[in-house]
């Protein structure tokens, strides 16, 4: 087994994936903390104005002319939203030890800066830096401003938005425009002080690690033993911790400027047992997974009525998601041949090919899974929240053992709880 972790202190885990596939080694360090309406938009700004500078290191040009030196190490950051949680998170790569010209600790120095980045930022007067927080209030209106620009992307939002109105999952990540100019430099640090001392820490290290070493540099590091012990307050998220009440469905139309209506159709999962996470990916696969689905073959190649049609599985809220992107006139008949294709397969109309073909797919992209170390580390970090732990290979057993019996009982607990249609 090439993963293990442990806890360095209550609430901080360390997580090392030790793999030799890659001539780099990746650090990454994950806050998380439960998301709320009134914290959101200060929880997007944190993370921009962190990487920012650091006390060592005051500016991003600091920052770059560092990384440039250490073989061109390259950062990033970013704000994601994991269930009812919202993540804070910091990438370093870098090249690998062994490959230096000549020796040095830049592991040690890697995971240096990074900590830092996280945990030890520029302080100006017992505050953020103003220039710094009144540049990123800006870019963070940018942001915000410019979601309705990708309509694919904004149709999916907003149809999570309607299902999940008044739960934490219906926030956007990056906040709202309304919240910002109220942000002081000070605010914004009392914000960050109070998330760092109650978030739940975890720092990935994959690649060609040396374990003991690696513990030892974690350890020992100021940052991490300035930081306190906590009872981490974040949400456990997986399909059995969501209960789904019977709702009725919700059909909600919007009109923009577009050439090409989205259609989002938002399905609740009502089975919740314990293994019905890879019964709902082979149900979702068959739906619209790929070329071979059902939405991609009836709605878009037999009927013509779709440019796109496919399905995603949100495992972490147990929900499906149907997206289109359609002629606005063909709306109802699409709508109808989807609703079809939904009774279809409740009604068994599940071929061995369609079954073989859905399997397939999803253990041709597991299998992609230790190709990538972000993606290997994001499959990881999505066990440790979701307080689930499965080895990459028994999910590809656990798929492959998915009986057609089993999608067709899950197929009749599912039920269509948001319409979202994106029209002219």
């Amino acid at each position: 087994m090439n993963y293990q972790k442990e806890q360095i202190k209550q609430g901080i885990t360390l997580h090392q994936i030790h793999t030799e596939n890659f001539k780099t080694n990746l650090y990454a360090i994950f806050l998380a903390f439960p998301l709320q309406k009134e914290m959101v938009t200060l929880d997007a700004l944190t993370g921009a104005v962190l990487r920012r500078g650091t006390q060592k290191l005051q500016t991003q040009e600091a920052i770059s002319k560092e990384l440039e030196g250490m073989y061109g190490a390259s950062f990033n950051c970013g704000i994601e939203k994991t269930g009812d949680n919202h993540i804070l998170k910091f990438y370093l790569e870098t090249l690998s030890e062994e490959f230096l010209p000549e020796p040095e600790k830049l592991n040690e120095k890697c995971l240096s800066i990074l900590l830092d980045i996280a945990f030890d930022p520029l302080i100006v007067n017992g505050a953020f830096k103003t220039e710094y927080v009144e540049g990123e209030k800006k870019n963070l209106k940018q942001i915000i401003e410019s979601k309705i620009d990708n309509k694919a992307k904004y149709a999916y939002d907003r149809c999570i938005e309607e299902m999940f109105k008044d739960k934490p999952y219906g926030l956007y990540k990056y906040g709202y425009v309304e919240d910002i100019d109220s942000i002081t430099p000070e605010k914004l640090y009392t914000h960050y002080q109070d998330l760092l001392k109650k978030c739940k820490i975890d720092i990935f290290c994959s690649g060609r690690l040396e374990k003991k070493e690696t513990i030892k540099q974690v350890q020992e590091n100021q940052n991490i033993q300035k930081l306190l012990e906590r009872e981490p307050q974040y949400v456990i998220n997986n399909e059995a911790t969501e209960n789904k009440e019977k709702v009725n469905e919700n059909i909600v139309e919007e009109s923009m400027q577009v050439t090409q209506g989205k259609l989002v159709i938002g399905l609740d999962i009502q089975n919740t047992q314990e293994n019905s996470r890879f019964i709902a990916s082979v149900y979702n696969a068959v739906l619209g997974g790929g070329a071979n689905s059902k939405l991609f073959q009836n709605v878009r190649e037999k009927q013509s009525l779709a440019y796109t049609a496919g399905s995603n599985y949100l495992r972490v809220k147990n929900s499906i998601f149907i997206r289109c992107g359609i002629e606005i006139g063909n709306y109802q008949k699409a709508l109808d041949t989807i609703k079809q294709q939904l009774k279809d397969m409740e009604n068994g109309e599940i071929s061995e090919e369609d079954l073989e073909n859905a399997k397939r797919l999803i253990v041709a992209s597991v299998d992609t899974i230790s190709e990538e170390q972000d993606t290997e580390i994001t499959y990881y970090y999505g066990q440790e929240l979701s307080d689930r732990f499965i080895s990459i290979e028994d999910y590809k057993q656990n798929i492959l053992n998915i009986t057609k019996e089993q999608v067709v009982d899950l197929a009749k607990t599912i039920q269509i709880n948001t319409i979202y249609f994106l029209k002219d």
